[in-house]
């Protein structure tokens, strides 16, 4: 059996998983860290199952945040802006 996560979440098609990795850095020398890992599944036109994963460490979470905050606010921000204009 592979290695299972810790956790999942699943909103829709989006789902998230925690991780927990070994790594040696030496020989005999093992360090442990999480990473998560998110994907976004759909059907295609014929019907078939697809998905799209990114894997992700600690350190890239807040950057994603950032950049996804940032995106919700110009895309609301916008939206509200065209709909105050018609």
């Amino acid at each position: 059996m592979g290695n299972q996560p810790l956790k999942t979440w699943k909103s829709g098609n989006i789902s998230g998983a925690l991780w927990f990795n070994e790594r040696e850095i030496k020989e005999g020398v093992k360090v442990g860290f999480k990473t998560v890992t998110l994907r976004r599944s759909w059907k295609d036109k014929k019907d078939i199952w697809r998905d799209e994963t990114i894997n992700l460490r600690r350190q890239d979470l807040p950057k994603l945040l950032t950049i996804i905050h940032q995106m919700m606010s110009e895309l609301y921000l916008t939206e509200k802006e065209e709909n105050e204009n018609e």
